[in-house]
């Protein structure tokens, strides 16, 4: 199959996958946080090391889409009034290298944009980092303008927002 033909069939397959809200501690939410962990260890040149187990995050929800039972695409939203009053932050956007291409990512984020929405906030923001280029450069084109840091998040390097 021809680049241009398998990156549509990763199109047509994109669009028939159904996202669906989870719990952070269902099996299938910890298996696409274990693989957004393993590979921001492997891409960022340091390593990635996500400290202790999670914390419950008082109001976050969120989003897997899976393939064959798999997770293809995982993210999630939590509110942040502490960054401003109806803001929540992007979080765990991840998307499994065999689907980028497709426009999941980009489908994953406007289905969390508008879940936040859904959630009375009127601004998202996000962090993430400088070796996650396909990553930046989608949350340009999808509007997101760049801010100061926001967090302690030892691995973030660009921060982003977004008026709803």
């Amino acid at each position: 199959m021809t680049s241009d033909a398998a990156s549509a069939d990763r199109r047509a397959r994109a669009a028939t996958i159904d996202l669906r809200e989870v719990a952070a501690d269902e099996p299938i939410a910890r298996e696409a946080t274990a693989r957004y962990f393993a590979e921001l260890d492997a891409t960022f040149p340091d390593g990635f090391d996500p400290g202790g187990p999670d914390s419950p995050e008082p109001g976050a929800t969120y989003v897997v889409a899976t393939s064959d039972g798999a997770p293809v695409a995982y993210g999630g939203i939590r509110p942040v009034p502490e960054v401003g009053a109806g803001t929540a932050e992007i979080k765990r956007m991840w998307v499994h290298d065999a689907w980028r291409g497709a426009g999941l990512g980009s489908r994953m984020l406007r289905h969390l944009e508008s879940l936040a929405r859904e959630h009375g906030h009127r601004r998202v923001v996000l962090d993430t980092n400088g070796a996650l280029l396909e990553a930046i450069a989608m949350y340009e084109r999808a509007g997101y303008e760049r801010i100061d840091r926001y967090n302690d998040n030892p691995y973030a390097e660009a921060f982003f927002a977004k008026e709803l």
